[in-house]
């Protein structure tokens, strides 16, 4: 006996809680935001029976590339919309709304993507756009090989799930700035102290004054073409020597 379509929509629902979930568990974990964006592919890929292959397109500036996806196969598809200049996911991301269609609307409003899809079985299509901030957007893309497209189901659970990916990405974007910013710190503090450490050594060495030191310092990294950290740490370990 088949499903009725409520119970079909509650086992839909399901798959894309258990890809949210499995998002979470992700983003323990990792912190490289490549392999995070593909795990979104491949998890939407296995929540949505219809998504055969999955994509995450990035908008910079009036260029367009594919961050992530869930099958190689799907880069060729991507391209062909770059190429085209239209598509599901161009239409998804310059209006900011979630596209749904099948194979026969696709050849009326891109007939030239369209083709190109139609040669390797693509047939339906989906995508929702993501914004993360004002200078980076992009779309979640959903290609499928049957002829019946998607059902508004799948696109309203696909909406959601896109929600969930973009506070996904500014969360770790966030994390991975901050990051970045605490090991430049460490990376100055650490030069600073160095620093202060050869003049130090230069003041005893030369009888000379902390800025006369520091001078010196600047000279010769200047003259030897090397950073002044370097040259400071090469000095302290030179004058450290018994």
């Amino acid at each position: 006996m088949a499903e009725s379509p409520a119970a079909e929509w509650r086992a839909q629902v399901d798959e894309v809680t258990d890809a949210l979930e499995a998002l979470t568990r992700t983003l323990d974990h990792e912190e490289d935001l490549g392999t995070i964006l593909r795990q979104v592919c491949v998890q939407i890929t296995e929540a949505l029976p219809d998504a055969d292959v999955a994509s995450i397109t990035v908008r910079h500036g009036d260029t367009y590339e594919t961050a992530a996806s869930s099958n190689p196969v799907v880069l060729d598809i991507d391209a062909a919309q770059y190429r085209a200049g239209q598509g599901p996911c161009l239409e998804a991301i310059a209006t900011g709304e979630v596209v749904r269609v099948d194979v026969s609307t696709a050849v009326e409003k891109w007939p030239d993507f369209a083709k190109a899809a139609t040669e390797v079985g693509i047939r339906s299509y989906l995508a929702a756009p993501l914004t993360i901030d004002p200078e980076l957007a992009g779309a979640l893309n959903l290609f499928g090989y049957t002829d019946h497209g998607y059902h508004e189901i799948d696109a309203k659970l696909l909406e959601l799930y896109s929600t969930a990916v973009e506070a996904a990405v500014r969360s770790i974007r966030r994390y991975l700035a901050a990051r970045d910013l605490a090991q430049e710190l460490r990376t100055a503090l650490a030069s600073r102290a160095v620093i202060d450490q050869a003049k130090g050594m230069l003041m005893a060495a030369r009888h000379v004054s902390a800025d006369e030191a520091f001078q010196l310092l600047v000279r010769q990294s200047q003259q030897q073409n090397v950073k002044l950290r370097e040259l400071a740490v090469r000095l302290v370990t030179e004058l450290s020597r018994p």
